[in-house]
C-alpha cells in the first residue's frame, strides 16, 4: 500500500498541536479528527501511539536541524559561528510559539528513553557541541565541558523567551541583541560589550585573570 507523505505530515502536525494543548492523554481518535483522517488510517503510518510520538520527536528535530545546523562548507571563524548559532536559536524559539511550546513539553516530559532522545537529536547535539569545542580550542570560551555550554545556551534562551511571551509586544532588535549578548558572555573567556548576528561588531573587554573562570 502506497502511503501519502502529506497525510503523514498532517497526522504529525495534529498530534503535536494536541500534545501541547492536552498532554499525552489526547486520543488517537482526536488526533485523527484534527488531521481530517479516519482513526484506523493512522495505523497505516504509525504502529501505535508511542510510535506516533516518536514521529513527533523526529519531525521536531528535523525542523530544529533545518534552522540551526549550518553547512560545514560555510567558512567562518569560531566566534562568528557561535554567535550566529545563538541568534539562530533565538529566532527559532521566538518565531513559532506553538513549536516552542512543543519543544519545551517534549524536553521536560520523558516520553521516550534518554538514549533514544539522544539518538533522535544527535545531529543538532553534535553540531552545537562541536561549535563549543571549536570555540574552546580557539581560546574564546571558558574551560567548561562543551556539552554543558551548549545546554546552558539553549536552556537560557528558551526560558528567557518563554517568560518574554507574556508581553504581547514583538521582540525588538535591541532585546534580541541583549539575549544574544548575555548568552555569549555566559560562556566567553572575554565578555563582549556588543555583538551582532555576524559578530562583526564584537567589542572585547578583557577581564583580570582572577575573574576568568577555569
Amino acid at each position: 500500500m502506497e502511503l501519502d507523505p502529506a497525510r503523514r505530515e498532517r497526522i504529525l502536525d495534529a498530534a503535536a498541536k494536541l500534545i501541547v494543548a492536552n498532554g499525552l492523554q489526547c486520543s488517537m481518535a482526536a488526533i485523527a479528527e484534527a488531521a481530517g483522517v479516519a482513526t484506523g488510517s493512522i495505523y497505516n503510518y504509525f504502529k501505535s501511539k508511542d510510535d506516533l510520538i516518536r514521529g513527533v520527536y523526529a519531525q521536531l528535530t528535523s525542523t530544529v536541524a533545518a534552522h540551526l545546523v549550518r553547512s560545514s562548507t560555510e567558512q567562518a571563524d569560531p566566534r562568528e559561528q557561535i554567535i550566529r548559532y545563538i541568534y539562530d536559536y533565538i529566532d527559532f524559539i521566538w518565531q513559532d510559539r506553538q513549536r516552542a511550546l512543543l519543544f519545551e513539553y517534549l524536553s521536560n516530559v520523558p516520553l521516550i528513553s534518554g538514549e533514544e532522545m539522544s539518538a533522535i537529536f544527535g545531529e543538532v547535539t553534535r553540531y552545537s557541541v562541536g561549535l563549543m569545542a571549536a570555540g574552546k580550542a580557539a581560546g574564546l570560551l571558558q574551560d567548561l565541558q562543551p556539552s554543558t555550554m551548549s545546554g546552558y545556551i539553549g536552556g537560557g534562551i528558551r526560558n528567557t523567551l518563554k517568560w518574554r511571551r507574556f508581553n504581547p509586544a514583538p521582540l525588538s532588535d535591541d532585546e534580541r541583541d541583549a539575549i544574544a549578548l548575555m548568552s555569549w558572555n555566559a560562556i566567553a573567556v572575554f565578555p563582549a560589550s556588543a555583538i551582532t548576528a555576524t559578530g562583526q561588531d564584537c567589542k572585547k573587554t578583557q577581564l583580570p585573570a582572577s575573574q576568568v573562570a577555569r
